[in-house]
């Protein structure tokens, strides 16, 4: 079968044929440069490897076709390097420059890439728990500030951000991405690459952002990294695409194929994805970057043969770009003098390389992000720290609080225990290459810092193995104590890429510790790190309080602290559903019924569930607690019909019923009970943050038109069909009181 002629099932449903470069957009000297350019320096242009005079830690990528760097200055000396990743620092990537503009035959720029995933010198959450505050225009500053810092020490790009869903939370890198949710996701894909990118991506503080893994990858079957992924046409299209297209739609100019095959076709030699569905259905125009090495990984997919057969099913595939591997380097030529690889087809994406070069303004300024100065006025600045801070606080989410045992007053005798009080390496969670340990604030210094002076702390155990006496010195401390600090969960080592975990749970040695400490009777506030939801268990999950702080960053200790003591009112919300156990995995709110739902827990017989629990979340997406308590009522439509082509307004009135000025996040979900395809439980459809003063009420309304009721039909067209809605305004997914509506016919 010839790699050309494939096409998945779903791709004959295109809308539009794969363009053709008219003479209108052809650049004329762009075109004079490829005219010049031997095959050689064309895939030189095709090809990115790492700066090895600058690599970042072991560990960070596999070892693979590692240059010497006096062979790698050749090599770009010789026009034969295009792009170089994880180079930091902008005096030394000025001189690497410098070989390139000057030295080598036709003076091309060479691009600066790197890992710039949630901060440069100043690390923010990650994104997973940036989501959590629901806030994409947070999103986008603290997206900003990571560019200016990247920008000041050299970078014109970051492979970031992450779009994937993500419905199975052992899924390591479901840290990277914004959760289970496509309208949200959607939101946050579109907000940080405006961050990364700017208003103007030739200003010298802007960075190229990078959707990706272009695509599904957060559909990997088991929740295993790198894994394949058997997926319908309408899911892919309904659920794992439109973040790529919110993001290309805000002006995302590269995005990176991924590791994963679909339906048996790995993404880098996907025809249909890169080029028929990418270039032709949606019109971009910028350029694809494989993964690291994932072109050359075609082999070992057993989708090529030999180094030279994969190098030329990604190029044909629409892969511009081969990261690290160096098989275009390699073997483009050849393939180009048998007559097996057009060269209109290398010229191409050279073409598109090129012109995103001129794009970020490298021609005419080829040093723009160069200037070793603003390292020293644009890194880590109070500013910045104090974003920092703001979008942790922001991040955090309150899962529970017995008997309103937070706020803490500063006077109250504290025990710190657990792994994570005081130690800085676990407090950026992965995918930090540029950020310092050192700088970072940790729990305990947050707590001095904050003027709390009676704290004991006892690490009692390591994340994932004991402590000699720990337990027995962590409980003679809990018995000193009026409150419990419990800092454990995951080591930043445990989430992101490569990190795909089994048994979703608290580490034991870390459980252990737990229930001891329970045991004393002291009332214990679980402050949780993690990159993932997790399944809760014992002392755990029965906590008086349980904080969810994911990894925050450079300002952990500080925002942690500002929540406990009630200095900020927590608003975050989940992003993803925290489940009773490890093997509901994938669970996700936005599930279907089922033909045998349990509809009374009373009699579950013969429904959908396991022998150990309900298909349902200990903690639902949306939840969240604050130190305010909300009450909705009044919910309802403003007519009963939705007209074709008219809009609906679903309104509710929120009250805050507390003592205290809070902020809630006010969710509006729906669902379409009958439908020519079966449709999820529910479905966000929008959301609103509102603040109210202790006995304030605020009417919220939202509409609704026919788009917001759409899905894609076994014809992989997006619809809407006429009949009854169901909506909900509600604190989270698992709640609300119930409206209807009908769609009326066109």
């Amino acid at each position: 079968m010839g790699f050309r002629a494939f096409r998945p099932a779903f791709a004959l449903l295109a809308l539009a044929a794969v363009p053709v470069v008219s003479a209108q957009d052809l650049d004329p000297q762009i075109e004079a440069l490829i005219a010049r350019m031997t095959i050689e320096e064309k895939a030189g242009q095709l090809t990115i490897l790492a700066d090895e005079s600058r690599a970042p830690p072991d560990g960070v990528n596999p070892e693979f076709n590692r240059r010497k760097i006096d062979e790698l200055l050749a090599e770009i000396r010789a026009g034969r390097v295009g792009s170089l990743m994880s180079s930091n620092g902008a005096a030394a990537g000025r001189s690497t420059q410098r070989i390139a503009v000057e030295e080598s035959r036709l003076k091309i720029p060479l691009l600066f890439g790197a890992d710039v995933i949630h901060g440069f010198r100043t690390v923010f959450p990650i994104p997973l728990g940036e989501a959590s505050s629901f806030d994409p225009g947070l999103a986008e500053k603290t997206a900003r500030v990571a560019a200016i810092e990247a920008s000041a020490s050299g970078l014109h790009w970051t492979f970031a951000p992450m779009v994937d869903i993500a419905r199975d939370q052992r899924w390591g890198r479901v840290a990277e991405g914004a959760g289970e949710d496509v309208y949200l996701g959607k939101l946050f894909a579109a907000a940080r690459v405006r961050g990364f990118q700017g208003s103007d991506l030739k200003a010298n503080n802007t960075v190229l952002a990078t959707p990706k893994h272009f695509a599904a990858y957060g559909a990997v079957s088991g929740g295993m990294d790198y894994n394949s992924v058997e997926i319908a046409s309408q899911t892919l299209r309904e659920v794992h695409l439109p973040p790529f297209k919110a993001a290309f739609d805000a002006g995302a100019l590269s995005t990176m194929s991924s590791f994963n095959d679909i339906n048996g076709v790995p993404a880098s030699g996907n025809r249909w994805l890169m080029t028929d569905l990418l270039r032709g259905e949606w019109g971009f125009k910028g350029f694809v970057v494989s993964d690291y090495t994932a072109d050359y990984e075609l082999i070992l997919h057993g989708y090529a043969a030999n180094e030279r057969q994969a190098a030329r099913i990604a190029l044909d595939a629409g892969v511009d770009m081969s990261m690290q591997s160096g098989i275009y380097a390699s073997q483009l030529p050849k393939l180009v003098a048998s007559g097996e690889l057009p060269m209109s087809v290398v010229d191409e994406s050279v073409r598109r390389v090129l012109r995103i070069k001129k794009a970020l303004g490298l021609f005419d300024n080829p040093y723009r992000s160069l200037d070793s100065s603003r390292e020293t006025l644009d890194v880590g600045t109070p500013a910045h720290r104090a974003l920092a801070r703001e979008a942790a606080r922001e991040s955090i989410v309150l899962l529970r609080n017995e008997g309103n045992l937070l706020p803490l007053r500063k006077s109250t005798r504290i025990a710190l225990i657990g792994p994570l009080g005081d130690d800085k390496s676990n407090l950026f969670g992965p995918w930090t290459i540029f950020g310092r340990d050192s700088e970072s604030i940790t729990l305990k210094e947050g707590l001095a810092l904050a003027g709390v002076k009676n704290v004991t702390v006892v690490k009692g155990a390591e994340i994932e193995k004991e402590i000699p006496r720990g337990i027995a010195a962590a409980v003679a401390a809990a018995r000193k104590a009026d409150v419990v600090l419990l800092a454990i969960g995951e080591g930043e080592d445990m989430s992101g890429e490569a990190q795909s975990r089994t048994d979703i749970i608290v580490p034991a040695p870390q459980q252990k510790l737990a229930e001891a400490v329970a045991a004393t009777g002291k009332p214990v506030v679980v402050l949780l790190s993690t990159g993932r939801a997790l399944a809760l268990h014992g002392a755990v999950r029965n906590a008086d309080a349980i904080v969810l702080n994911w990894f925050l960053g450079s300002e952990s200790g500080n925002a942690i602290t500002d929540v406990l003591f009630g200095d900020f009112n927590p608003s975050g919300r989940l992003p993803v559903s925290f489940p009773h156990e490890s093997g509901q995995q994938p669970y996700y709110y936005n599930h279907r019924s089922t033909g045998r739902p349990v509809q009374d827990i009373e009699k579950p017989e013969f429904k959908t569930k396991y022998r150990e629990t309900f298909n349902e979340a200990l903690y639902p997406f949306g939840h969240g607690l604050g130190y305010s308590k909300f009450t909705y009522t009044d919910t309802g439509v403003s007519a009963t019909t939705l007209p074709w082509d008219g809009q609906l307004t679903v309104k509710a009135k929120i009250r805050n019923a507390g003592s205290r000025e809070g902020t809630e996040l006010v969710q509006l979900y729906i669902r379409d009970p009958v439908a020519s395809l079966t449709r999820p439980v529910r479905e966000l459809k929008g959301f609103r943050k509102i603040r109210l003063a202790a006995g304030e009420e605020s009417e919220v309304s939202f509409q609704l038109t026919r788009r917001d009721l759409e899905f894609v039909g076994l014809d992989n067209l997006w619809r809407a069909e006429p009949g009854e809605f169901h909506v909900w305004i509600a604190p989270s997914s698992a709640s609300g009181e119930l409206a209807k509506f009908e769609l009326g016919a066109p």
